[in-house]
């Protein structure tokens, strides 16, 4: 972990972790294409790299990610280009400045890779060939609207995203115990992405909530 390991170390540890998994699937007792990477804040940073670095070596594939509320660009200052690190960067539990420390910390001493697509995915300039994607962002997270580009950058480039905003969230409510509704909501949004399904029912009886982005063909362009 940074900073005594800085990037590229972590992600590199995560990407072997998982090509043991993807290339030793008899010894583990799993189907590949049953394997989902997922990750979190940071581990949504590390999920999605993973899966851009595994398409680009080719040493296996990844058929489906699910990113919640990630990390995926390199500016979180005032000037950012996004509006949520301005709304939502202060007097939260996540602030900007907490989200510019982390990634200087894992920066290290080489502040340079914050330019690498590797530390901040949403910098690719590919993004083809992308697992099946499911992002889920927090509304009053500096990280949402990063989140959401991601995504539909992701669907831009052809892959198969499922986009939904979470209302009435602070970045870090996945953590929270599961008789919270939010979290049951996002089991739920899981559960139906991992079986294939296009939206919850939930999603369906919220669909003209401006909070609810539709995956596919649906899925709207910011």
């Amino acid at each position: 972990m940074a900073p005594e390991h800085a990037f590229p170390e972590g992600l590199e540890d995560c990407y072997a972790a998982a090509r043991a998994v993807y290339q030793n699937p008899d010894l583990f007792g799993v189907d590949c294409r049953e394997i989902t990477l997922i990750g979190d804040s940071a581990g949504g940073n590390l999920a999605a790299a993973v899966s851009l670095m595994a398409r680009d070596r080719g040493e296996f594939e990844i058929a489906r990610q699910i990113l919640i509320y990630p990390a995926t660009y390199n500016d979180h200052s005032p000037d950012s280009r996004f509006e949520s690190v301005r709304e939502n960067g202060y007097d939260y539990l996540l602030t900007a400045k907490r989200v510019r420390d982390y990634m200087a910390l894992y920066a290290g001493d080489e502040p340079e890779c914050m330019n690498d697509p590797y530390f901040a995915p949403l910098l690719a300039k590919d993004l083809s060939r992308q697992p099946r994607t499911l992002v889920v962002t927090a509304e009053f997270d500096p990280l949402r609207d990063e989140g959401e580009a991601y995504a539909y950058a992701l669907r831009r480039a052809g892959n198969e995203v499922m986009l939904y905003r979470m209302p009435d969230t602070l970045h870090g409510y996945f953590s929270l115990p599961p008789r919270y509704s939010a979290v049951r909501h996002t089991y739920d949004m899981i559960d139906h992405f991992l079986n294939g399904e296009a939206a919850s029912c939930r999603e369906t009886k919220q669909k003209e909530s401006k909070n609810v982005y539709r995956m596919q063909k649906r899925i709207k362009k910011p």
